[in-house]
């Protein structure tokens, strides 16, 4: 049996919605897989206004167990600049199990969809679908015009799964929390690629069964 280590990459972009990004990986991190991180330089400006939490090359890892609130001893993390286009992630021969967007902005999905590769998380997105790996692809933005509403198709049509970060109340009921309603959104991310969660009460067919 081969260890060659094979991560997720999870791209975090500028879109609103970081804590979408945070309970992913988090999550991730709790089933035990290895996760390759690459964060924008959008993205790092919606992390420092929606948490106050700078992100930073040299003190990535610090900044990372600042953001997720949890500890990362002995997490399997390995984070790539996203203006690294020569990182691992930018060539289909580096081992992934394939990508998460979250969130994605519109910027993103468009350069992702046109094969722009203006950066790593782009890049990183192309090859993955081109090597037909599992792509989730997690646009916020709202309302949606009929260019992204084109490139969302061109996403879907490339091999990506397009989930509208869109939470749903049947777990939780009307007063959920909003942290409730983020790991809504962030375990039907991972039941997307197949990764295993304890984010969210499924359905069971009985109304009220889970409250």
């Amino acid at each position: 049996m081969s260890d060659q280590r094979r991560p997720w990459v999870v791209g975090v972009s500028g879109a609103s919605g970081t804590p979408y990004a945070a309970a992913v990986l988090r999550a991730l991190l709790d089933a035990g897989e290895a996760v390759d991180l690459v964060v924008s330089r959008a993205a790092r400006l919606t992390i420092l206004d929606e948490t106050g939490v700078s992100f930073r090359d040299a003190h990535w890892k610090d900044d990372l167990a600042t953001w997720l609130q949890a500890p990362l001893d002995g997490a399997d993390v390995t984070h790539w600049p996203a203006g690294d286009l020569a990182a691992g992630p930018s060539s289909g021969s580096y081992p992934v199990k394939g990508m998460f967007v979250v969130p994605a902005s519109t910027a993103a999905c468009a350069g992702i969809a046109i094969g722009l590769s203006k950066d790593l998380l782009q890049r990183a997105a192309e090859v993955n679908l081109k090597e037909h790996r599992p792509v989730v692809v997690v646009p916020r933005e709202t309302p949606v015009t009929r260019s992204h509403l084109e490139h969302l198709i061109a996403l879907h049509d490339a091999g990506a799964v397009v989930l509208p970060a869109s939470p749903g109340f049947y777990a939780t009921g009307a007063a959920a929390t909003a942290q409730q309603l983020v790991d809504f959104v962030a375990g039907k991310v991972l039941d997307a690629a197949g990764v295993p969660h304890s984010l969210f009460t499924r359905w069971s067919g009985e109304l009220g069964h889970s409250r």
